[in-house]
Formats: C-alpha cells, sequence, structure tokens
C-alpha cells in the first residue's frame, strides 16, 4: 500500500551523492587508499552492526550518541559508532592469526546520532589507520607522519598537527579533560563553565585550565617531533599545544589532531594512544596507537581550497546510433572501445532523434559523441563530435580508438 503522506526525503543527518559529488568522493577515497598502502599499511573490514556493550565504557560523554536498538533476536546492538573499538574487538578475536605489529586501514561508514552540522553528519565516511602491538613512541611518530603525509600527498600547500600526551595530564580528573578538548570552540570561560556543570567546584577549574596551558613537552614529544624532523617536515608542519585533549576516555598517551590553515571547518583529522582498549574489550594485551580521518571534512576542505577536481561524467564518449539499422554496429563499435580500455556509454534507444542524444550527452557532460547512421554503417567509419569546440570529423574505429586514448 502506497503511503501518499511520505515525502520523498532523506532522513535528518543523511545524505544522498549524486554522480559528481559521488565522483568527488571515489577521487579522494582512492587517494587516501593509495597513501596508506605506500606506508605498508592493509585493509581491514569490521561488521555496521555490532553488541552494543562492545561500544559501552569505551567513548566517554557521547555514549548519548550511539545508534542502539534491541534486534529481532532480543540482543541489545549498536550501529558502528567509530572503527577502533571494533578493530581492538578484531585483534582480540584474531591475534594467533595476525603479524605483529600489526598495521591495518579501515575505510567504512561510521554512525552517530548527532545533530548535522557543516562537516557533522549521522552517516559519515570514517577513514582509520592504526598500529598494535608496538609500545614505542617510534608507533606514534608513524603514525602522525602519515597523518601529515596524506594532507601534503593530497596536494594541500599546508596541514599542521597539533600535538599533545595524555600523560602530562594524568593529574586531570577525566571530566575536566573533556571540557578543555572543547577550549578552541568554546574559549576558556565556556571551559570553566562546563567544568563548574561537571560537579567541578570554580576555583579547581581555574586550576585545571592554567596548569594545562602551562605545560611543556616530555620526551616522547620530542621524539615525535624529532621523527617528523628526519622525514622533512619543517617546524610550520607541527606544534606541541598541551590543550588537545582528545575527549575519547580510552586515550592513555600520544594525541593529536591535523588543522588545515585557509579551512574554517575544524579538524580534519584526530589520533590516540590506547594501550588499554585491546585488554578492556577481550583480555589480551596488546599495545596500540592510530588515527581517524575525517573524510568529509577533508572533502570539504580540499574543495575550498581548489584541491579537489570537479566531476560530471567518467564517461568519455556516448555512441549515438540514428537507428534501429545502425544498433549492430553501434554495439560492436562500444566493445571496441570498451576493450581498449576507454569508457564508453551507448545511447539505448536508436529511434531517439539525434538533437535529443546531443542533449543527453551535453547535460551529463560527456565529452565526445560518435554519431553513427547509414552512411557510417556503409564505410565502417563513425562521426565523431567534439561537444566542447562543435567540430566533427569522420573516423575509422581504430582512429576513434587512438584519439579517446590518447
Amino acid at each position: 500500500m502506497t503511503n501518499n503522506n511520505l515525502k520523498a526525503t532523506t532522513l535528518k543527518g543523511f545524505r544522498d551523492f549524486p554522480p559528481s559529488q559521488a565522483l568527488q568522493r571515489q577521487w579522494l577515497e582512492k587517494k587516501i587508499r593509495r597513501i596508506f598502502e605506500l606506508w605498508g599499511y592493509d585493509p581491514i573490514e569490521t561488521p555496521t552492526l555490532e553488541s552494543l556493550d562492545l561500544f559501552s565504557g569505551q567513548i566517554g560523554e557521547d555514549e548519548k550518541l550511539f545508534f542502539s536498538f534491541e534486534d529481532q533476536g532480543g540482543r541489545q546492538v549498536a550501529l558502528r559508532y567509530d572503527q577502533t573499538v571494533p578493530t581492538c574487538r578484531f585483534v582480540g578475536q584474531n591475534r594467533q592469526q595476525l603479524a605483529f605489529p600489526f598495521k591495518r586501514y579501515q575505510i567504512q561508514p561510521a554512525f552517530r546520532a548527532e545533530k548535522p552540522q557543516k562537516g557533522r553528519y549521522r552517516e559519515f565516511l570514517q577513514c582509520d589507520a592504526d598500529i598494535f602491538g608496538l609500545d614505542s613512541p617510534l608507533a606514534d611518530a608513524e603514525l602522525i607522519a602519515l597523518s601529515l603525509d596524506i594532507f601534503r600527498r593530497l596536494g594541500f600547500p599546508k596541514a599542521k598537527v597539533l600535538i599533545n600526551d595524555r600523560q602530562l595530564l594524568k593529574d586531570i580528573p577525566y571530566p575536566a579533560i573533556a571540557a578543555i578538548d572543547k577550549l578552541s570552540k568554546i574559549g576558556p570561560s565556556g571551559v570553566i563553565k562546563e567544568m563548574i556543570g561537571k560537579g567541578i567546584n570554580e576555583n579547581d577549574a581555574k586550576q585545571y585550565l592554567q596548569t594545562i596551558q602551562n605545560l611543556k613537552p616530555n620526551q616522547t614529544i620530542n621524539t615525535i617531533i624529532y621523527y617528523l624532523k628526519q622525514l622533512g617536515f619543517s617546524s610550520d608542519w607541527y606544534q606541541f599545544d598541551p590543550t588537545i585533549a582528545r575527549s575519547f576516555s580510552y586515550s592513555t598517551g600520544p594525541i593529536w589532531e591535523v588543522v588545515i590553515p585557509g579551512f574554517d571547518g575544524g579538524s580534519v583529522l584526530g589520533g590516540e594512544r590506547f594501550d588499554k582498549l585491546v585488554l578492556d574489550i577481550s583480555g589480551q594485551e596488546v599495545p596500540a596507537t592510530g588515527f581517524g580521518l575525517g573524510f568529509d571534512r577533508t572533502l570539504e576542505a580540499a574543495i575550498q581550497l581548489g584541491i579537489a577536481p570537479q566531476f560530471s561524467t567518467l564517461s568519455s564518449v556516448l555512441i549515438s546510433p540514428l537507428d534501429s539499422n545502425s544498433l549492430s554496429y553501434s554495439l560492436a563499435v562500444s566493445q571496441q572501445l570498451r576493450d581498449a580500455g576507454i569508457n564508453t556509454e551507448l545511447y539505448p534507444d536508436p529511434n531517439a532523434k539525434i538533437q535529443k542524444q546531443l542533449k543527453y550527452a551535453n547535460k551529463k557532460g560527456i565529452p565526445f559523441v560518435a554519431i553513427i547512421g547509414d552512411q557510417e554503417l556503409k564505410d565502417k567509419t563513425v562521426t565523431l563530435k567534439d561537444m566542447d569546440k562543435g567540430a566533427q570529423e569522420t573516423l575509422l574505429v581504430s582512429e576513434l580508438v587512438s584519439k579517446l586514448s590518447s
């Protein structure tokens, strides 16, 4: 039964992607995937749905953002909130089959029931990289260097990583850390107000903030900075920032965020060491460190700064049969072009007028139309129309392949 009261619209916080946007997203995902692999990281995938117990107690104050429900089997389950917790479950479950240190990357959707805003959605693509099995600061340094290398290889003129160490904050209670993590958004007075709202008295709140602002780098931070220098990153690519706190309760060591100068959408990547998380989930001690890259924010930054290319279609040519007699030859030409690696679309209605077919190609942004009628069928040629210049030329199929391949 049709419900005429239903509106044809997406749910709040969820999105459709038309071809132009989907192609941009594929461009960025392919680039990021390649950079992960350049650094020796292998992909894994985990289920969209996990037991709610897996996430409970691991995320901190943002657990209210879980998409959770009872399934048909009466189990309490949740959509993937992040990729770190499921990967720790994966490592604990498959420890005997993995080679350590285990370096993995993961690019999958995550789901959070938060208020939609610029750069934040309820379903979003997350790109993670982690190292399991090493408690050395060199593992953190590698991941921080990888964090910067992603943006350098994507073509950003500059990115900056802000680095801190949760060990420097070990005498600060978690509610204060979670509030201080918002310093760049709500300012000092907002942070103090939030701490007071969490039950911390005003004097202690002011002291916690002052203590953090006066922190100096420790040996771990200095090791990381040395590593970055050795990889050719100048000092304007990194900065010690004691106010970077990261609100995840599982953070145990170095923490970092990446910001893009000139982009006002907030940090585009966040990482931390989480040595106890595998132990909490599986009972097995496996030190770990890693980061999550915000795919949507990175794409928005790439678009804003003119780095992301514009796409309309991947089709290089439209084969345009002028009548049903030309269809068989049009099919053969289409297949020859595809065999040559040329993205080729065949207009599906040979009885459509040529103007309609040209209008279709123009609307899709297909750069060339290969017209095939009675004369082309007789001569075993095509008439190639350049949709940008308007010029036409008659070509043999071999010449068409050469032209479109160049």
